[in-house]
């Protein structure tokens, strides 16, 4: 909807808020749909099949849209608040470093060195009397060294998920949460609706101006809910696509198969909330919370556990009585 046409029609609607102030937005949605009773075919036309999810496709669609606003207010004002915060900060001045007097520092070394010598003598030791740690440590470094430097490996050419846990290309970008995607396609000229073509698919999807070759044309990284799924055209200017996803536990390394991929383990989602979570998963999660509020451990804790036996069989040689685990 254009601007012209959407300043119109804001200003029909608040007319109709004046007049339902008492009732609310109860009142308000009641007046909507009586008048699609009254006055149109809505509700028993040759497409009532669809209206419910008319409505439905309609509501995510506003509702996201609305969220995305929110939080990118909440967004800048936290970001001012911090400038506030450094500026008032830097305008104290940094405090001054207290220097120690030859007896205060003595005392202190006396104490670093005293609590040193006791982690020593409490670590474990071998037959040959050196401390284990010190070649398990070791070891764990190494390991740690190769990990990374398979990872990169792995990862090489990968590109860095943009804000949105998403991707920016040359022609459109996109953003991810666990649930769907929404792709942003910036068009060359301003369009209405009908001078566009989209289709969407559980597999593919196309999109871009009619009798125009497609800006986003191929098939879907992984497959989406069509039926879910929707797009509209914001001022004309920029298409924008919602896809829920099928899988709702995995993030998207790119829309499209023939799409850069982008490192999903740089992947920084918000926190959810229990409410946004399956069935399943949230199930899971309250298991896990019960197990800690009772105090028993959880499967992680179980499974470290079972490491550090088996760690422990494999090496007799070693005096484990006077070590604390976490």
């Amino acid at each position: 909807m254009d601007e012209q046409k959407q300043s119109y029609c804001d200003n029909v609607y608040m007319t109709i808020v004046e007049q339902c102030k008492e009732g609310g937005v109860v009142e308000i949605l009641d007046t909507f749909f009586g008048f699609l009773a009254r006055r149109t075919d809505f509700y028993v036309g040759q497409g009532s099949k669809d209206c419910e999810q008319l409505v439905l496709k309609a509501f995510r669609l506003h509702k996201r849209q609305a969220e995305e606003k929110r939080a990118k207010e909440k967004a800048e004002a936290e970001a001012k608040k911090r400038e506030k915060q450094a500026a008032a900060k830097a305008a104290a001045g940094d405090p001054r470093v207290q220097e120690l007097t030859d007896a205060e520092a003595e005392q202190l070394q006396k104490e670093l060195d005293a609590e040193k010598n006791k982690k020593s003598n409490d670590a474990p030791r071998s037959d040959n009397g050196e401390a284990a740690t010190a070649t398990t440590t070791k070891k764990k470094e190494g390991d740690g060294d190769a990990a990374e430097e398979e990872e990169s490996a792995e990862d090489k050419g990968k590109m860095k998920p943009n804000a949105g846990n998403g991707g920016d290309y040359e022609n459109y970008s996109w953003t991810q949460t666990l649930r769907d995607l929404e792709i942003r396609v910036p068009l060359p000229v301003k369009v209405k609706g009908r001078d566009l073509t989209v289709s969407i698919t559980k597999s593919d999807i196309t999109a871009g101006l009619r009798n125009q070759p497609p800006i986003l044309h191929g098939q879907l990284a992984h497959h989406i809910k069509p039926d879910e799924s929707t797009w509209t055209l914001d001022e004309g200017k920029t298409l924008i696509i919602c896809l829920e996803k099928v899988n709702q536990m995995e993030w998207w390394g790119q829309v499209v198969t023939t799409d850069p991929v982008i490192n999903t383990k740089k992947v920084e989602p918000e926190n959810s909330k229990l409410s946004d979570l399956d069935g399943e998963t949230r199930s899971i999660v309250e298991k896990i919370d019960r197990q800690k509020e009772l105090g028993l451990p959880t499967s992680e804790d179980q499974k470290k556990n079972e490491i550090l036996q088996k760690f422990m069989k494999q090496h007799p040689e070693m005096d484990f009585s006077n070590c604390k685990f976490n």
